[in-house]
């Protein structure tokens, strides 16, 4: 950042100017977002830690005596809060699950793939002290911070945080190992997570370790390990989650209370001054309250955006009125069987702020699945059985940066029993806008400055996270050729289902999900079905046949 523009603008700042009190906090809060969301995880004190950053900020700005070491002091308030945060967790409250699992958050809003997306993941299974320490690193090699700034907000020598930047990398390339064998199919890693409940910690961090150590099946890599430093330095600051609300009306201090506090008097003008100011994407209104109604950098709305040339599909959409009816194709079942019925339909998004219907109840047993918990296919020819009664969610990423133009839809085949199309989710559709997209992408399908995935003619538009109920069997192939896309399939259940397509732009979301489940047999089925074992998957038809 132009360092002589953030000296004005805090010098503004500090002498009671609104707008550049408006512009210091719109221009800062993402990189104070960011560095408490990824030392607590995406936990559920994030909001208030980053709000209580910026408060004391505000608060203590007219104490500030050089405007040039504004960024190193905030960083060292955000940091004294993290801090501060965790002398304050009582012993209940040690094992509280994050609210929204910032590795998670980072690669969705990224859109991060391949390595890069490991070693977000990889930040699972760092202690807390190590991701407090890379919520810096990371923006150090970024560019946002430098080594002095990184030494002064967490107290050290320059020295000293050279040693612990170093055992900090030795121990998130550890956890990168652990995501990529987790990835994997080793039938000894499989048996050894028979007992993990699925939660990263310290305990499993080295167990996992200490089997990869010792197999040559995980230990092994099929491709260059590119060092931690270079895929972070391409990795840009998460965006504030729209509807993030920041309240700097004296953080329910009276104005009494504010001024004994230390608080100018110019700056409690400045806070209580009724005015409406929007920055940077985001609206500072009376009073101080602070609300994201489009993170900074969103590409403008638009009523299409066209494929390449060669497209021959739908284009994709930024909106659009809500979805259709199922229909039936022509080659449904009898009618005295309902089921078979199928959206073969290129389908509409609904409205992102429409809440989904109410998801029916059907029977749960559990599904098992050949790839385990968490299958990730991300080549050509790469499977999953799945068996048992229960829902499966598939999660897309596509990369057409890698290989735009042509999309070869994943195939479900061998279908014994019954297999319905649910709901969508994730928080969007592939062909929605992407807030703060980098390196050339618009929506998840690609975009201008890389090309787009091109789906068949004909074809249903997928979300980010497709839900399915199977009652039998079914093996999903992964069918890549042309396009380049992965799939990671989990067995999941029905309240987890709700949960995901319940979240819609006023927890952050792109839209609210979408359930297609009727209830009855007449419910979807899933495009490219057969019950057929054919010797190419690839060669599915479309219109689903079962």
């Amino acid at each position: 950042m132009d360092s002589e523009h953030w000296r004005a603008v805090v010098t503004a700042a500090q002498a009671g100017d609104r707008r550049a009190l408006d512009e210091l906090v719109a221009g800062w809060l993402p990189l104070v977002y960011n560095i408490v969301g990824r030392a607590l995880n995406g936990h559920a004190d994030v909001d208030d830690v980053v709000q209580e950053t910026m408060l004391r900020a505000v608060g203590n700005l007219g104490s500030l005596r050089d405007p040039d070491s504004f960024r190193s002091w905030l960083v060292a308030i955000a940091m004294r809060q993290i801090r501060d945060r965790a002398r304050r967790k009582t012993p209940d409250r040690l094992e509280e699950a994050p609210a929204s699992d910032f590795a998670d958050l980072t690669v969705l809003r990224l859109q991060l793939e391949g390595q890069r997306r490991e070693v977000a993941e990889a930040v699972r299974w760092l202690d807390d002290e190590d991701r407090q320490l890379l919520s810096l690193w990371w923006l150090e090699v970024a560019g946002e911070l430098t080594r002095r700034e990184l030494a002064a907000a967490v107290g050290i020598t320059r020295q000293h945080a050279a040693v612990r930047v170093q055992r900090l990398k030795e121990r998130l390339e550890t956890s990168r190992g652990i995501v990529r064998a987790l990835d994997g199919a080793c039938p000894g890693l499989r048996e050894l997570t028979g007992r993990w409940d699925g939660r990263p910690d310290s305990v499993w961090r080295k167990r996992l370790a200490r089997h990869i150590r010792g197999c040559g099946y995980c230990g092994g890599t099929r491709e260059t390990v590119v060092p931690a430093e270079r895929l972070l330095a391409g990795i840009a600051l998460v965006p504030l989650p729209v509807g993030f609300t920041l309240s700097l009306a004296f953080g329910g201090k009276t104005a009494v209370a504010a001024t004994s506090a230390g608080w100018s008097a110019k700056l409690l003008g400045a806070l209580t001054k009724p005015a409406v100011a929007v920055t940077a994407g985001a609206t500072i209104v009376a009073g101080g309250a602070y609300v994201v109604t489009q993170p900074p950098d969103a590409p403008p709305p638009r009523a299409a955006i066209a494929p390449t040339a060669t497209a021959t599909s739908e284009p994709p959409r930024t909106s659009a009125p809500p979805a259709p009816t199922p229909r039936s194709s022509p080659s449904a079942a009898k009618k005295t069987d309902p089921y078979g019925t199928v959206v073969d339909a290129v389908d509409r998004a609904p409205d992102p702020d429409t809440p989904p219907a109410a998801l029916p109840r059907r029977p749960e047993s559990g599904i098992t699945s050949t790839g385990g918990p968490k299958a990730v296919m991300q080549h050509r020819g790469d499977r999953v059985t799945l068996t048992g009664r229960g829902y499966v969610l598939v999660r897309w990423q596509i990369s057409p940066g890698s290989r735009p133009g042509a999309l070869v839809m994943p195939s479900w085949t061998g279908l014994k029993g019954r297999l319905f199309h649910v709901a969508s989710g994730g928080s969007r559709r592939m062909d929605d806008p992407l807030p703060g997209a980098p390196n050339g992408y618009a929506t998840g399908m690609g975009g201008p400055g890389i090309g787009y995935a091109v789906l068949p003619p004909g074809t249903q538009q997928m979300w980010q996270n497709e839900y399915f109920y199977l009652d039998g069997t079914v093996t999903l192939t992964q069918n890549e050729r042309g396009c380049d896309y992965g799939l990671t399939v989990f067995p999941t259940n029905r309240d987890a289902v709700v949960e995901d397509i319940g979240q819609g732009p006023p927890q952050g979301a792109i839209r609210y999900g979408l359930v297609r489940d009727t209830g009855t047999d007449s419910a979807p089925v899933p495009q490219y079905v057969t019950r057929e074992t054919p010797a190419d998957p690839a060669t599915v038809p479309q219109r689903s046949r079962v």
